[in-house]
């Protein structure tokens, strides 16, 4: 349970970190290049985790590389630049809160995590409040913006759970390598289309450079570390759950960027909100997921299996 209790907190990092994103690339960043935009965000992050990781994809990783970098990063990630754009980080973050359902039907099929009843209310329930909390205050909705968001949502529901179906119970990649990997793989696949589609790079002044050094360090480089971290440790549901932290942590930046006071809907929307991220929270019984770390080392649940040295290396 404690155990649990540490992957849920790590876990946690990721849509703390992206509940900022929306309002960085808003405000910060180049509107009229989203595939720039998605390739500065990705190939740095890409390379640094590299650098940490110091290890290739082999055998079956260079194609699992290009194809979760392709879902994940090159797609995803100029999906969600576009939603920013178009979209008030309102209807940005009550758009993305149907992710948990979605995740939950996308690892119920592919990895057949069957959803608890818990997990389907808390998913509800979060949508509801973030419903309550975000919408009735915007002003037009850009169509082409809401179905950008609806989309990222998809995408990144199905790459997420083939990653942890392609991560978990194995030793052939960690999760720092994997995560390397694919947003080396996503950006790489990226910048060649910027450059045919958008030409030069653009202006990059001091605020913009701050703003992808947050984008591609913070709320890329550590948060899907952290993300496909829990992934491979924690149910599908309570992972997706903890999503909704986006855009509570949105709401709350308002309040403490813009000087905004949160209204009695809003707070009765946020108490909404967190009980659906507590009802996600694996209990004591829940079926722990087998780290790699463990099935190389014989322990875990195979305890007649005997393995040798592990080749992966501290980058997991």
């Amino acid at each position: 349970m404690e155990a649990n209790t540490r992957w849920v907190a790590l876990t946690a990092v990721a849509p703390i970190a992206w509940g900022a994103n929306y309002f960085v690339t808003h405000e910060f960043l180049p509107a009229d290049h989203p595939l720039y935009g998605a390739a500065l965000r990705a190939l740095p992050a890409g390379l640094v985790l590299l650098a940490l990781c110091r290890r290739r994809p082999h055998g079956v990783w260079w194609g699992r590389s290009a194809v979760l970098g392709l879902l994940n990063v090159s797609v995803f990630f100029v999906l969600v630049f576009v939603a920013s754009q178009l979209l008030p980080t309102s209807v940005a973050s009550t758009v993305m809160a149907v992710s948990p359902l979605i995740m939950m039907l996308a690892a119920w099929a592919l990895v057949a995590e069957r959803p608890g009843v818990a997990h389907l209310a808390g998913a509800v329930i979060g949508l509801g409040g973030v419903s309550l909390m975000l919408l009735g205050g915007a002003g037009g909705i850009s169509v082409p913006g809401v179905l950008a968001s609806a989309a990222a949502v998809l995408v990144s529901s199905f790459g997420h759970i083939l990653a942890k179906r392609w991560n978990t119970r194995t030793a052939d990649a960690g999760v720092l390598a994997s995560t390397a990997w694919q947003l080396t793989a996503g950006g790489l696949l990226l910048l060649p289309v910027a450059v045919a589609v958008e030409g030069a790079p653009p202006p990059m002044s001091p605020s913009a450079f701050l703003a992808f050094c947050y984008v591609g360090l913070i709320a890329t480089a550590l948060a899907f570390s952290a993300w496909f971290a829990g992934l491979r440790r924690l149910p599908a549901g309570t992972v997706g759950l903890l999503g909704l932290l986006n855009p509570v942590t949105g709401v709350l930046l308002g309040t403490a960027v813009a000087g905004e006071v949160l209204t009695g809907r809003q707070l009765c929307g946020l108490a909404l909100a967190l009980s659906g991220v507590a009802l996600g929270r694996p209990s004591g019984k829940a079926r722990q997921e087998r780290s790699p770390d463990r099935v190389a080392s014989g322990r875990a649940d195979l305890p007649r299996r005997t393995a040798g040295p592990s080749s992966r290396s501290s980058c997991s």
